[in-house]
């Protein structure tokens, strides 16, 4: 097997991912894409009616089947008021932090008439110069407003764009990849796995692998509640890997979690991915995440009785400009054919 020309396969379509608007709620655009996506690669994906993508990889089990579930929603806001002077106050979608989407690009799509305008999430009053409290200012989204890249100065002006209250935000990925294999981007969480998940269809295609096991994906939206096919006994969270103090994961590595803010994965799956790594000489770390939930853990919320476990590439600094590695993306990749076929 080739593995670098998957890895460069999985890291040129998050690219494409990552370039596609879709903040939670507003996925229609990334869906399709996906969706798309696979059907070049020979598959018959399907639409949930919620609007997740789900598709059927193939394998001899069915009654024993895996389902891997990565989310094509990301982090971003919506227009909460339209202020007298023009600026908008916005409500965040997810967990998008003011602290580090301050000064950051930003799209304000319509509800009606599909006009995208620009902006920038700035700390209202943002002149240093004139604000004596910058410094001291917390950064909320309550200090914070969008500046328009418009010519407006009351909310009369900006109702006259097409602009309303519910309207989606979202902010600018800023992906890059350097020349030493660092994947640098906004929402690497969770549009990273996206991209490998459709990395590892593309290898049982062109390798003419038939796993042990059925296997699905599912592309979700708001998490891993529904669309679970008939068969399947194990839900594998595909996700990314927490990097930070006190954890053992770096961003060249694949992190397999034992436990997060919802409990213990199952143990056997746990033990699996483990001993799947460990035979093929992986570069992995295993760790327990502190504040964490992933689609699996929505998975046994929803009352599915299946087995769980989580996985990923290291990402560091989640839910801000994230980094990963093309070595995360390359041992997440071969964990997948390792424990899966």
């Amino acid at each position: 097997m080739k593995t670098k020309k998957y890895v460069e396969y999985m890291v040129e379509e998050t690219k494409k991912i990552l370039a596609i608007d879709s903040p939670s709620g507003y996925t229609a655009e990334v869906a399709d894409y996906v969706m798309k996506a696979y059907q070049k690669l020979g598959y018959e994906p399907k639409l949930t009616t919620k609007g997740g993508v789900l598709v059927a990889l193939g394998g001899k089990d069915k009654k024993n089947a895996v389902m891997l579930e990565a989310h094509i929603d990301t982090l971003g806001a919506m227009v909460a008021q339209i202020k007298s002077d023009g600026r908008l106050r916005v409500t965040p979608i997810g967990g998008m932090n003011a602290n580090n989407a301050e000064a950051e690009n930003c799209r304000i799509h319509t509800r009606f008439g599909k006009k995208v305008y620009e902006g920038t999430l700035q700390l209202a009053n943002a002149s240093i110069h004139v604000n004596g409290d910058y410094n001291d200012k917390k950064r909320t989204f309550d200090e914070t407003e969008i500046v328009l890249d418009e010519k407006v100065h009351s909310r009369e002006d900006v109702e006259a764009l097409g602009i309303m209250t519910g309207d989606i935000v979202c902010f600018d990925p800023r992906t890059t990849v350097t020349e030493s294999g660092y994947i640098k981007s906004r929402f690497l969480d969770d549009k990273l796995s996206v991209g490998i998940l459709l990395g590892y269809a593309r290898y049982l295609k062109e390798e003419n692998v038939t796993p042990e096991r059925m296997i699905y994906f599912e592309e979700v939206g708001h998490g891993g509640a529904a669309s679970i096919p008939e068969g399947v006994t194990e839900v594998i969270s595909v996700d990314m890997g927490c990097v930070g103090d006190g954890l053992a994961c770096e961003e060249t590595q694949v992190s397999i979690c034992a436990k997060d803010s919802h409990g213990p994965y199952h143990y056997d799956v746990v033990t699996g991915l483990i001993a799947a790594a460990k035979r093929e000489e992986l570069d992995f770390a295993v760790d327990v995440y502190p504040h964490y939930g992933s689609d699996a853990d929505v998975a046994l919320t929803a009352g599915y009785d299946v087995r769980h476990g989580l996985i990923g590439a290291g990402v560091y600094a989640s839910h801000g400009y994230e980094r990963s590695h093309v070595d995360g993306v390359k041992n997440t990749f071969k964990l997948l054919c390792a424990y899966l076929g």
